[in-house]
């Protein structure tokens, strides 16, 4: 985005967001793109899935992949999927829309707390599909995944944050 829109862009639409959005979202991040998102996060489809990684050189663990996209728009979330616990703004999963994060539990989905997340690719009224870096033997690395067509990510759910005003 050339910088004169960076500047302009919270100035002249700030006043119309702030009464749709909640307000502790940080304003810094009132100008990122739905569409920016999805596709930044899409560039990354088929990279390698690898423990610790947030780099599409050496591949991503979950968090990593989400650090990773949302680093790249200058809007800061946790490294660790486990500290999600406390971390955006709870939506409910109806009104989730593309930039919004899932948080599941990790593969044990008897112990509620965050082990796994993606970014959201859908909008509020389609089915809810999810873009994240999987550790699945079958197919890993960084794939889309439907949360209807999936009963482990239904039981694994805990929650979806916003962490920034994407419009």
């Amino acid at each position: 985005m050339p910088i004169i829109l960076k500047i302009l862009c919270p100035l002249v639409l700030l006043p119309f967001w702030t009464s749709f959005y909640p307000k502790d979202i940080p304003e810094k991040d009132a100008c990122v793109r739905k569409d920016s998102i999805s596709s930044f996060s899409k560039l990354q489809l088929g990279k390698n899935y690898n423990y610790a990684n947030c780099s599409p050189n050496t591949g991503f663990d979950c968090s990593g992949f989400v650090y990773y996209v949302f680093k790249h728009f200058n809007i800061e979330v946790p490294r660790s999927s486990s500290q999600y616990r406390d971390f955006g703004k709870t939506i409910s999963l109806d009104s989730c829309q593309t930039g919004d994060i899932i948080v599941f539990t990790g593969t044990d989905a008897g112990k509620r707390t965050p082990g796994h997340v993606g970014i959201i690719l859908s909008e509020p009224g389609n089915e809810v599909t999810f873009i994240h870096s999987s550790s699945d033997k079958r197919l890993p690395g960084v794939k889309i995944s439907n949360f209807k067509d999936s009963p482990n990510y239904k039981k694994r759910f805990i929650k979806i944050v916003r962490v920034c005003k994407a419009y």
